[in-house]
């Protein structure tokens, strides 16, 4: 690891960015540009104090997932990040497997995306970025442990991940998710994570393994969802999925119809933005 490298090039990226570059508000006026210390650990979610050492030449050696998520906070394109894992003694990830590096570019159109529930998943569905909107219309994923990420393992072993859809949808999302991983499984054969996530998911749910047996194949861009929410109730909302298919990521956008109901409790749901939405009991 070559920690003097390492924070150098930590530093430099973090000159580079404007807060409007990563969706923060700019805030009072700065003295020096770029982001400050505590904005990118914000970004990695990672501690001030640890990404401070590292820009000092003083913190640990860096984990693959600490490495990824710094790779996102500061925008960096693929050459960059594979960079950024070399300075920390790290062999950047493999290519032809599904790619946890967000491009800045994808980041940028989060960012944009304000008003509207929006995240990037991987084609396995593991949520690797959400903006504000969909972490208050589905909670905040990127703040659980990796494997808790999975929209797939929580939809399938957590049943209070349903909760989140009305019960008569439940059994079409539940094929929806199987149909997609068959045809991801098929076309990346030589990539273990479908296939020990199949595994997975036959050995823990006997639901998953039955809808597995019935061998449907699909990849859909384009659906109506309905989501219950807590606080604002029921929204039905248009989802989109842009693909990215260099890096197998998915781009999931939801909106609403202006003029309808649900559109105006998504516009609620961004006054409520972030606040506990747990049920309150007496």
């Amino acid at each position: 690891m070559n920690r003097t490298e390492l924070a150098d090039f930590l530093r430099r990226g973090r000159a580079r960015l404007a807060p409007s570059d990563v969706g923060l508000a700019p805030g009072a006026r700065r003295r020096t540009p770029g982001l400050r210390r505590e904005e990118v650990a914000q970004l990695a979610g990672m501690s001030v104090d640890y990404y401070t050492r590292l820009e000092q030449c003083r913190g640990p050696r860096p984990s693959r997932q600490m490495l990824a998520a710094l790779a996102r906070a500061l925008r960096l394109t693929d050459v960059e990040r594979d960079h950024l894992f070399h300075l920390a003694g790290e062999e950047p990830p493999r290519h032809g497997t599904a790619s946890r590096h967000v491009t800045p570019g994808l980041l940028l159109i989060l960012d944009r995306l304000d008003d509207t529930p929006a995240q990037v998943v991987t084609d396995c569905g593991e949520v690797l970025a959400q903006n504000a909107m969909a972490r208050a219309l589905t909670l905040d994923v990127m703040s659980r442990p990796r494997r808790e990420r999975n929209l797939l393992r929580r939809y399938f072993l957590d049943r209070e991940a349903r909760d989140l859809f009305p019960r008569e949808d439940r059994e079409e999302h539940a094929r929806v998710h199987v149909a997609n991983l068959r045809a991801v499984t098929a076309a990346r054969p030589d990539d273990p994570e479908p296939a020990a996530l199949v595994a997975e998911l036959r050995s823990g749910s006997e639901e998953f393994a039955r809808l597995w047996e019935e061998h449907e194949v699909s990849l859909r861009h384009r659906a109506t969802k309905r989501f219950l929410h807590p606080v604002v109730g029921l929204l039905e909302l248009d989802c989109e999925v842009l693909l990215s298919h260099e890096h197998h990521q998915l781009l999931v956008i939801h909106t609403a119809r202006p003029g309808t109901e649900a559109h105006a409790r998504l516009g609620l749901l961004r006054v409520v933005g972030l606040q506990d939405m747990s049920p309150q009991t007496a």
